[in-house]
């Protein structure tokens, strides 16, 4: 049965949902799904934008086949090759023997190294700046080199004010019927979602970000509609999507606040993670959020790191190193690029507390723009009630910076 809905004249979403995929790349949680779009444009040449992962081909040929009515597809565009929106092209090139490929050269590329057989069909390299017309329509190409790999553009429909924009500004999640940003609350069923994955999948390429960002500045005031290839359509509210891009592409801290993430293996540093939160919140420090590093999925932990301005890290001392898992994620800190943070560090150690000198190390000399509050709180096995008026000093510096 198939599953379509107009985004605006002659441009229909004909993508798909996968809600039993459990691990997007095979590494991150998606408890609530994930979203494959494809885009399709009926002009005087019927154009489709890029395709979807395999998990949920057959939902997207059915789609084509009601939305198309026999009609054969004129081109396709590619914007992103990666497999979780390329891997059914062989399918397209199979039922369209004479459909035109568009795309940039390092895609190509990449579509050779896939396997994916193009034959006979035309292939159409562009070049940033580009201009194709399908009839009425007409699109502009742009590319957007590492948003988040080499060969990927965006596409801009003049016309229409539709941005095919890859995988810019898109989200975890499954659409369930909510195909535009107007029909969610994006603060409570986007937000998240939407940070943890452009922080864990693009995260790394800010710079890149800013990049994109700055060319589409030249057509901003004529985008009417921003079509990710996962998530939410925005049709409204662009102030917002932006807004959070800037903040995360250039790794300024969304709120302040303070994240807390603890490795402990007996309660006893976690006890004072909580005696410690308390205390913060008694002095008015009240956006917080405290997480335990070996229950909860790094890519939740690097969400939560891009949005809070300060960090504290609680870690026990493990073969004389840091706790395997906050190892884990200060690394993945590192991998995905995270700057401009103030740390602070509590250590414990039965017999050679060295979690914390190697943890400070790290932040200092491996972490952009980073610095660590010279306080630390460290632990001998436990930490008994003569130790609080310390916890409540560095519950003091915390809170002042």
């Amino acid at each position: 049965m198939h599953c379509v809905r107009e985004v605006t004249e002659n441009i229909y979403w004909i993508g798909a949902n996968d809600r039993r995929l459990s691990l997007f790349e095979n590494i991150h949680p998606i408890p609530n799904g994930v979203s494959y779009n494809s885009y399709i444009l009926l002009d005087e040449k019927t154009v489709l934008f890029d395709t979807v992962d395999w998990s949920v081909c057959r939902q997207f040929l059915e789609n084509i086949d009601y939305i198309t009515k026999g009609k054969k597809i004129d081109y396709i565009v590619i914007n992103h090759v990666e497999p979780d929106h390329a891997a059914s092209l062989q399918e397209i090139l199979i039922r369209f023997p004479e459909i035109k490929i568009i795309s940039t050269p390092k895609a190509f590329s990449f579509i050779k190294q896939f396997g994916f057989s193009l034959n006979s069909h035309e292939c159409i390299q562009i070049k940033e700046g580009d201009e194709m017309s399908f009839g009425k329509h007409t699109v502009k190409f742009i590319t957007a080199p590492m948003v988040h790999w080499p060969e990927a553009m965006v596409t801009f429909d003049t016309t229409s004010g539709v941005l095919f924009s890859a995988d810019a500004f898109g989200s975890f999640g499954a659409l369930n019927g909510k195909l535009f940003n107007d029909e969610i609350n994006v603060d409570t069923d986007w937000l998240d979602e939407g940070r943890r994955y452009y922080t864990n999948i693009v995260g790394k390429y800010g710079p890149q970000v800013q990049a994109l960002l700055k060319k589409a500045s030249s057509i901003v005031d004529k985008i009417k509609f921003i079509c990710p290839l996962h998530g939410q359509v925005w049709r409204s509210n662009f102030e917002y999507l932006i807004n959070k891009y800037n903040l995360w592409s250039t790794y300024e801290p969304e709120e302040k606040g303070v994240l807390i993430v603890y490795a402990s293996m007996y309660g006893n540093t976690e006890s004072v993670v909580d005696s410690l939160v308390n205390e913060l919140t008694k002095k008015g420090i009240t956006n917080t959020a405290v997480y335990d590093v070996s229950s909860t999925h790094v890519s939740q932990l690097i969400s939560e790191s891009f949005k809070y301005s300060h960090i504290i890290l609680a870690s026990v001392t493990y073969n004389m190193g840091i706790y395997p898992t906050m190892h884990n994620f200060i690394v993945d800190m590192k991998a995905l690029n995270l700057q401009k943070r103030t740390f602070g560090i509590i250590e414990n150690g039965t017999w050679a507390a060295s979690s914390g000198n190697l943890i400070q190390k790290f932040v200092e000399n491996e972490l952009k723009d980073c610095k660590v509050i010279e306080k630390r709180f460290s632990i001998n096995s436990s930490a008994q009630n003569d130790r609080f008026d310390e916890l409540l000093e560095l519950s003091e510096i915390i809170a002042k910076a």
